[in-house]
């Protein structure tokens, strides 16, 4: 769920915000729905300390999730890190947390927006 509900509000953002035409919206929005972006942003959401004790424990669990298979664009602990922040916010979309969703959400786009702009 959680990657679902990410990519919708990441092309939403980009379109709103002027930021691409639609015939690029595909190629801006893999910038941010990566396995590389999501790592980076539930690193961030680490770092910061940011999350409770039970997200940790969503994190966790949807980090060591096993997997079938992995892609090829991407090593297993990258995979895996993106996976666990795909975990933490369908965690939060299935209980209904809105707008804890909405702010681990944009906090992930405000993230790779610095990457590319700072």
């Amino acid at each position: 769920m959680g990657d679902a509900i990410f990519e919708s509000f990441i092309r939403f953002n980009l379109l709103v915000n002027g930021s691409v035409r639609p015939n690029q919206l595909h190629k801006e929005a893999t910038k941010y729905v990566s396995a590389k972006a999501q790592a980076v942003m539930i690193h961030r959401l680490l770092d910061m300390e940011s999350l409770s004790e039970e997200e940790i424990g969503v994190v966790r669990r949807g980090r060591n999730a096993k997997s079938g298979t992995i892609p090829k664009n991407t090593d297993v602990q990258t995979y895996r890190y993106s996976t666990a922040f795909e975990a933490l916010l369908g965690y939060h979309y299935l209980l209904g947390n809105k707008e804890r969703l909405n702010e681990l959400m944009t906090l992930g786009y405000e993230t790779i927006q610095l990457g590319q702009n700072g």
